[in-house]
């Protein structure tokens, strides 16, 4: 399902909450190398936001996304299924024109805690003014994506972090 670009009048409440925890989320990025904020909020099925930030590593392949981290984050909070996901940026001394999408890892990963929600999860991506959004779904963003199923992966037991 294709999305074009919206403005925030335009966005649903849910929406336009995840953006707003997705801004506050961006202000704890750690980012001394590349001074580029990132903030992200997962909307899990239950409807609880979690959120995460950028936090780069001076080794800059261990650095860890914004959506990432909120994955994680969500995980060790237990929770595994998701609905939707939003993102902000900012440069350091300069402003996002435009939504920024995920890149490659943080795309697989997205679809990888899709496959478990078992929800072609949501993006809403926006510019630092929130002003310009992009919606797409993540199957959109990472078309042909390869994931658990390709594997023979049975992920019902893994839609709960704690399996007991």
């Amino acid at each position: 399902m294709a999305h074009e670009m919206k403005k925030m009048n335009g966005l649903k409440k849910y929406q336009k909450n995840l953006i707003r925890a997705a801004e506050m989320a961006m202000k704890n990025a750690y980012n001394p190398y590349s001074k580029f904020y990132v903030g992200a909020a997962l909307l899990t099925v239950d409807n609880k936001i979690i959120t995460g930030a950028n936090f780069e590593n001076a080794s800059y392949g261990v650095t860890i996304c914004a959506e990432r981290s909120a994955i994680l984050h969500a995980n060790a909070e237990g929770y595994r299924q998701f609905k939707a996901m939003a993102i902000i940026t900012k440069g350091e001394k300069s402003k996002t024109e435009t939504p920024t999408a995920p890149c490659g890892a943080c795309r697989q990963m997205i679809f990888e805690a899709s496959q478990i929600s078992g929800n072609d999860i949501e993006l809403v991506l926006s510019n630092t003014d929130k002003t310009i959004f992009l919606i797409k779904n993540i199957s959109e963003l990472l078309p042909y994506a390869f994931g658990p199923k390709d594997l023979g992966i049975d992920l019902k037991k893994y839609k709960r972090a704690d399996k007991s």
